[in-house]
């Protein structure tokens, strides 16, 4: 749960940036492997042809808008990945063509993707340089953590009285998943679990307004404070924030509704010093 701190247990060297270093192709990524291997665009892909193809139809093709929109969202993917990991430093600034060399793609993609980024305020725009990653401080996640208590304590206060205990009990790989994603170390990993088991829970009001809702502000929490704040955190941090998961998934099936209160009122009165 605690997330919104810089750096992690398990990060690569970090990613070159233009701004203060210069331009560059980046020597490292801090991005997993798996996460950086997005599908190359070929010649199809951009609409052109080759000489063993023939010129492309006048009328749209669909098949390409559909390719380019997967490599968009896989790219999407693992910047707010290195942003939770504090791959993206804040305050540097980042171009699109260098990072779609990283990635193996044009720059489009990735700059369509950075313009998504700045649109939830991740990242802002630099005139003829790039994009730059946001500073944020204590106080900014101070009211993060604020805005979200308002939010989930009482739905989840009210969950507790009406959901039965074997509904909560579904949800039971999904907290245990918390738990094996802090034990890699990786931030990024248990940021995503994170995320997913806070959205099981409250998907069970039925209003989907308000899990998109939760889930953007719980994703905003997660970003990098500048300097890496108050709230660095290690595998053992991880873990412990992960155990609560499943002593909250315990007391709500058990109904008892004083722990449920007691577990989300400390976790989002200790987010406000630390980290979400």
């Amino acid at each position: 749960m605690r997330q919104g701190a810089q750096g992690s247990a398990d990060t690569g060297a970090p990613w070159a940036a233009v701004g203060r270093a210069g331009a560059g192709v980046p020597s490292g990524s801090g991005v997993p492997a798996a996460q950086a291997r997005v599908p190359q665009q070929t010649g199809a892909v951009r609409g052109e042809h080759t000489h063993s193809e023939p010129p492309l139809p006048v009328v749209p093709r669909a098949r390409p808008v559909v390719q380019r929109a997967s490599v968009r969202g896989q790219i999407l993917d693992a910047l707010r990945a290195a942003l939770v990991a504090g791959d993206l430093r804040p305050g540097e600034v980042y171009s699109a063509p260098v990072l779609g060399e990283r990635f193996g793609v044009s720059a489009t993609p990735v700059r369509e993707a950075m313009q998504q980024l700045a649109l939830e305020g991740a990242v802002e725009v630099v005139p003829n340089r790039g994009f730059r990653v946001v500073e944020r401080g204590v106080r900014e996640l101070a009211e993060l953590a604020e805005v979200r208590a308002l939010i989930e304590v009482p739905v989840m206060l009210r969950l507790a009285r009406t959901v039965p205990a074997e509904r909560w009990a579904e949800l039971r790989p999904l907290a245990e998943a918390t738990v094996r994603a802090a034990s890699s170390g990786c931030r990024a990993t248990y940021a995503e679990s994170d995320r997913g088991f806070h959205r099981a829970v409250l998907s069970l009001s039925g209003n989907v307004q308000l899990v998109q809702i939760a889930e953007d502000l719980h994703r905003r929490a997660q970003w990098p404070l500048v300097g890496g704040g108050p709230g660095i955190r290690g595998r053992a941090d991880l873990v412990a924030d992960a155990h609560e998961h499943t002593a909250l998934l315990d007391a709500l099936i058990a109904r008892d509704l004083d722990v449920v209160r007691a577990l989300v009122g400390e976790h989002f009165a200790g987010a406000a010093a630390a980290g979400a």
